[in-house]
C-alpha cells in the first residue's frame, strides 16, 4: 500500500524550516518531493554535527530527493522551469519578491503550469511595515504575543517558548492548506496560489484561548486575557502535571489531595470561580502536591479520574511505556550521522498508511537521477555538471 498522496509530484524551493517541515510531512504521505539547493546547501545543513547532514536537516527534510542547481545560470533556471511544468505542487519560502527576481514566481511558473497549487511562505505577508523585514521563530514569537502569554507571573518579563513554535506551526499551516487546495484541484481543475504568514498562522494557533479576554469587543478588561494556566507542580522528589476543568475532575482532584473541604469553597465550586481565583487555587494545590513524591501523585490522581502525567526529560520521553506502546519512535540508518531516531507520521492512514520513506538526502544526491527523470541523457547531464550549472 502507499500513502494517501503518491502519485502528487511537489517541487521544494524552501530552506530551514516551515517550508522543509511542511514538504516533509506531505512526503511522509506519499509524495515525491524533489528539494532544490544552491551549491551551498540549505544553512540548517551547517548547523550542528554531520558531515552536511545535521539533526535537524534531516528531521526537516527526510524521505526527499535532493538536487544541487545554480539558478543564477539561465540554464539552471531553465532546468528547475521544467521540473516547476511537471509538479503539482512549489514551495517556496523566499522572501516576498525575491521569487519573482530570480525568475519563479507564480505568474511566471502558471505560464508552464497553469494548474500548479503553489504556496508561498512569508513572515508577515506581502504588505504592511514588516513585510520585506528578515524573520526567524523568536520575532514572531514576541510579535504575536506568545511571549507575553508566556510571561513570567512573578517578574512580569515575557519569556519565549524555547522551541521553534511559529515555525513549526507555519509548516502544518502550509501543508494542511497544500492538501486543500490539491482537493479543490481534483474537483475544478484548477490550481491556485497559497499564501501562508509565520505571523498570521501563529495568531491564528493561540487565539482559541490565548486571546480569550479580548475577543468580545469591549469586554478586555474584564476577562483574564490568558486561559491556560502554568500546571507543573514541584512534588517531593520530581515534578508532575494535573488539572481540573470539569466539576467532577475538580472532586477527584479534591479527593486525591485529601482536601474535600475545598469543594464547599465559594471560591472553587463553580468552573468560572476556579477560572476566577486561579492563582489561590494553584497556589493551594502546589503546596499540598510539595509534601509527597511523584509516584503517590500519580497514583492518586489516577484512582480520582484526574488528567495527570509525569514531566519526562526528553531522554526519558524515549523509554516511556506510552511513547514504546504508540510504537512512535523508528530508527533508521542516516547517511552522514550513522543511527538515527525519528518520529513516525502522526497521523495514521488505515488504508494508506503514511511511512517515513527514506533518509534526507545528501546535498545534490538524486541529481543526475532527477534529470534522467526530466529526459536528459547522459551526456547532456555531463555537459551540466562540466559546465558547474549542477552538482
Amino acid at each position: 500500500m502507499t500513502g494517501p498522496l503518491d502519485g502528487f509530484k511537489i517541487l521544494d524551493l524552501s530552506a530551514v524550516l516551515s517550508g522543509p517541515l511542511a514538504t516533509m510531512w506531505l512526503a511522509d504521505q506519499g509524495a515525491n518531493v524533489i528539494k532544490v539547493e544552491p551549491f551551498h546547501g540549505d544553512i540548517v545543513r551547517a548547523m550542528g554535527g554531520g558531515d552536511g547532514i545535521t539533526p535537524s536537516f534531516l528531521s526537516a527534510n527526510r524521505g526527499k530527493k535532493g538536487i544541487a542547481v545554480d539558478l543564477k545560470t539561465p540554464q539552471g533556471l531553465a532546468l528547475v522551469m521544467r521540473l516547476a511544468a511537471e509538479a503539482d505542487v512549489l514551495v517556496q519560502n523566499f522572501r516576498p519578491g525575491a521569487i519573482e527576481r530570480m525568475g519563479l514566481g507564480y505568474d511566471t511558473v502558471t505560464e508552464v503550469n497553469p494548474n500548479i497549487v503553489y504556496c508561498s511562505i512569508s513572515g508577515f505577508g506581502e504588505t504592511g511595515p514588516y513585510a520585506h523585514k528578515r524573520v526567524y521563530d523568536p520575532v514572531i514569537q514576541s510579535l504575536s504575543g506568545l511571549a507575553d502569554i508566556q510571561r513570567d507571573r512573578e517578574t512580569g518579563r515575557p519569556k519565549m517558548i524555547r522551541t521553534v513554535i511559529p515555525d513549526k506551526t507555519t509548516g502544518l499551516t502550509a501543508a494542511q492548506a497544500i492538501t486543500a487546495a490539491l482537493l479543490s484541484r481534483e474537483r475544478t481543475g484548477k490550481g491556485q496560489h497559497v499564501k501562508v504568514a509565520m505571523i498570521d498562522a501563529m495568531i491564528s494557533l493561540t487565539w482559541a484561548e490565548g486571546m480569550a479576554g479580548y475577543t468580545i469587543i469591549g469586554n478586555e478588561d474584564k476577562v483574564p486575557p490568558q486561559l491556560a494556566p502554568d500546571l507543573i507542580f514541584e512534588t517531593s522528589d520530581g515534578y508532575i502535571t494535573a488539572g481540573a476543568i470539569s466539576n467532577a475532575e475538580w472532586q477527584g482532584m479534591c479527593k486525591a489531595l485529601n482536601k474535600e473541604e475545598w469543594l464547599a469553597d465559594e471560591r472553587f465550586n463553580t468552573p468560572a470561580g476556579r477560572v476566577k481565583n486561579n492563582a489561590q487555587r494553584l497556589n493551594l494545590t502546589a503546596e499540598v502536591i510539595a509534601t509527597k513524591p511523584t509516584a503517590h501523585w500519580l497514583k492518586v490522581m489516577d484512582e480520582n479520574s484526574v488528567p495527570s502525567a509525569p514531566v519526562l526529560s526528553r531522554k526519558e520521553l524515549l523509554q516511556h511505556e506510552q511513547i514504546i506502546a504508540n510504537k512512535l519512535i523508528e530508527e533508521m540508518h542516516q547517511p552522514g550521522l550513522g543511527a538515527v531516531r525519528q518520529p513516525r507520521p502522526a497521523a495514521r492512514f488505515s488504508e494508506t498508511p503514511a511511512v517515513i520513506s527514506g533518509p534526507a538526502p545528501l546535498l545534490g544526491e538524486h541529481t543526475r537521477e532527477v534529470l534522467s527523470n526530466l529526459g536528459l541523457s547522459d551526456t547532456d547531464i555531463d555537459e551540466l555538471y562540466a559546465q558547474n550549472i549542477v552538482r
